[in-house]
């Protein structure tokens, strides 16, 4: 028995499981009812991608500080990439004129 006094079976891990998929099996869905909304997470772990390989190899960061320039120099390389700009020239004018925007042009 449980602290709870409910019997341990060997599938009350597959039960549990099975009662937390059911709460949320509306959502399970939503990429067939509404176009557009990709069945996968797979451009999200495309995009983390390269910040994760950069960690590994490069061991992160010493301080918390050097952590959120690379977490913010990150997010613009990856918003430039996406929208096809190039990065060593969006930098070039940051650091010329010092507000470059990130929106698309």
């Amino acid at each position: 028995m449980t602290r709870k006094g409910k019997k341990k079976t060997p599938l009350a891990k597959t039960a549990r499981t099975c009662k937390q998929i059911l709460k949320v099996e509306p959502a399970l869905w939503t990429f067939v009812e509404n176009e557009g909304i990709e069945p996968t997470n797979n451009a999200a772990v495309r995009a983390l991608r390269r910040a994760v390989i950069w960690r590994r190899t490069c061991l992160g960061s010493n301080s918390e500080a050097g952590s959120e320039f690379v977490a913010r120099l990150m997010v613009v390389v990856g918003s430039l990439r996406a929208q096809g700009r190039d990065v060593l020239e969006f930098l070039i004018l940051a650091l010329r004129s010092g507000s470059p925007s990130l929106l698309p042009p």
